[in-house]
């Protein structure tokens, strides 16, 4: 089918379904929230009201929609959704539209986060940016090829995905997908995925190092403070030497520029935590924990080694590391004590850096300025998990998503409906190009 007769067919995006479908999914957004131990995300919710979408139009019903529920742990689904093309083995697939989200606090939102409201062309509720306003959209997408039946030589697929980011259940998701070979097929093609912001090409993302740094010194009297060890002086210190090797060893990478990074890597403290103590004690220990946003061009693995390498190294050389007053030391020889550092991850994530010269990246290009009026990629230090993974694996994997970046996690979330009807138009755009 020509291009432009495909793009007809599938038309515009139907705002009246995908509302009434957006609406049921959000308010399921309560029993959504992804952050344990205490909130587990119950994903087979989300997946009933696309079932009740997309079963009329599949095999078991007679028609082309070829659906399968997978599900490692209960209530924590994943649904595959194919519409079968002529080609064996030329496919696109639509993937990441995870369904659960982050908190919500309702007493810190102007309305409901757990149900749908409307403002004009805002669509509010907890997940309408990420990720359940994708979920709605590409269930869209599937069920008007569903009605349509193109005859295509692509099988398009869409990969719901139940989230294991921030989840204390493992083995429920993509990469349990992967482990079963249930998305080996997918590697015939580009495969979008969709869970970014502002309608543009995200062409690459930051891997994430989550650091704790553990400072012990000496507890004692403020007002004889030549017998402790402060152990807020010392992590002060050390931080500040950590931080300056760091940029040393991983400064500005010239491919950043390349790909549009806002930043450069960086390496800091977000949250410093102490026991407590009387006003006039001198703490004898305190936790600084931050974490590395590095962008992919430096190796997850080299960044680690080296930061517990200047740990090793400030250890070693407590004498060298610079104080704070004629008194303040870090080694009490006549106690023959010493202050340390114990250096201790969380799980790391890598970064990707999309292949710019890949058929997925230039369609994703071209089916965005025809859709947007505009294209122009960028990259930011913020993660996505598993995508490198993919990539690694061998995956042509392209990112872009529909939703706002300022409300990104953000209270008082929301989507525009005119981003998604564009969002619908770029989906389209990569069948009609690919076909052609």
């Amino acid at each position: 089918m020509a291009t432009s007769n495909l793009k007809r067919a599938l038309g515009d995006l139907n705002k009246e379904s995908f509302i009434s479908l957006l609406t049921k999914i959000i308010g399921e957004s309560k029993f959504l929230q992804n952050n344990p131990p205490e909130l587990i995300p119950e994903e087979d919710r989300v997946i009933k009201h696309v079932l009740d979408c997309l079963l009329p139009y599949s095999t078991t019903t007679g028609g082309p929609l070829i659906v399968n529920h997978v599900t490692y742990f209960p209530g924590r689904g994943n649904l595959i959704v194919e519409y079968p093309g002529t080609q064996p083995g030329k496919i696109l697939s639509f993937v990441g539209m995870h369904m659960d989200v982050v908190t919500a606090n309702p007493n810190d939102w102007d309305f409901d986060p757990f149900s749908l409201s409307i403002d004009g062309d805002k669509l509010r509720g907890r997940g309408t940016t990420d990720c359940l306003g994708h979920v709605a959209l590409v269930t869209e997408l599937m069920k008007r090829l569903a009605e349509t039946k193109p005859k295509l030589e692509s099988t398009v697929v869409a990969v719901f995905i139940a989230n294991e980011e921030n989840s204390a259940i493992t083995g429920v998701g993509v990469d349990a997908l992967v482990k079963d070979g249930l998305l080996d097929k997918l590697k015939g093609g580009p495969l979008f995925w969709i869970d970014t912001a502002d309608k543009q090409p995200c062409i690459g993302t930051g891997g994430m190092i989550p650091w704790k740094l553990q400072v012990t010194g000496k507890l004692f009297h403020s007002g004889l403070p030549h017998k402790a060890i402060n152990a807020l002086e010392l992590g002060m210190e050390a931080l500040k030497e950590i931080q300056l090797r760091f940029y040393k060893d991983f400064p500005p990478h010239p491919d950043e520029q390349v790909y549009g990074f806002a930043t450069p890597s960086t390496m800091k403290p977000t949250q410093w935590n102490y026991p407590g103590g009387g006003i006039n004690q001198i703490p004898g220990e305190c936790t600084i924990s931050g974490d590395v946003r590095l962008t992919p061009f430096y190796n997850v693995k080299d960044v680690m080694n080296k930061l517990q390498e200047y740990v090793d190294y400030i250890n070693e050389n407590l004498n060298k590391l610079d104080t704070r007053g004629p008194v303040s030391k870090y080694i009490l020889h006549d106690e023959n004590l010493r202050g340390s550092l114990t250096l201790t991850f969380d799980e790391a994530m890598s970064g990707v850096a999309c292949d710019l010269n890949s058929r997925g990246f230039h369609v994703l290009c071209k089916a965005t300025e025809e859709a947007v009026g505009h294209v122009k990629p960028y990259s930011i230090t913020g993660s996505l998990p598993l995508i490198r993974e993919l990539q690694d694996e061998g995956f042509d994997v392209q990112t872009a998503g529909y939703g706002l970046m300022a409300t990104y996690h953000a209270k008082n979330e929301y989507c525009l409906l005119s981003d998604m009807c564009q969002g619908y138009h770029v989906f389209t755009g990569i069948i009609a190009q690919l076909e052609d």
